[in-house]
């Protein structure tokens, strides 16, 4: 069965980007946009992994990563944050909140497909 990545991102050019990358090695990959509802979809899609980006339209990907870890069902779910602005305090924050991975934008098709295979491969132990 092919593993499910959930793909939380607003800029279109970069969901059709990262989609294509995962749908050619194999991934099953659903793309959600809004901040907002981005906690409720990952619950109730229950993906293998979240590709999560840090700015997002009506709530950063920070608070939707906090909120992901204060919950049983989503603690240890292996999460991979992009972020246009790869700053240390930005990655530092991720780390605190319990980020599994951090890429920073822009980035190359073999990275993409080298963390999440890492961020599955280790989930699954």
């Amino acid at each position: 069965m092919r593993k499910h990545i959930l793909l939380i991102e607003d800029e279109p050019n970069i969901v059709e980007a990262i989609t294509f990358i995962l749908l050619r090695d194999g991934w099953q990959v659903d793309a959600h946009s809004d901040g907002a509802t981005a906690v409720s979809k990952v619950q109730s899609m229950a993906p293998d992994a979240v590709i999560l980006d840090v700015m997002l339209p009506n709530k950063s990907g920070f608070d939707i990563l906090r909120d992901l870890r204060a919950v049983p069902e989503t603690r240890d779910l292996p999460i991979m944050m992009l972020t246009a602005r790869g700053q240390t305090k930005d990655r530092e924050r991720a780390e605190d909140l319990g980020v599994s991975a951090f890429m920073t934008k822009p980035f190359s098709n073999a990275d993409v497909l080298a963390n999440v295979r890492a961020l599955v491969d280790r989930a699954d132990g």
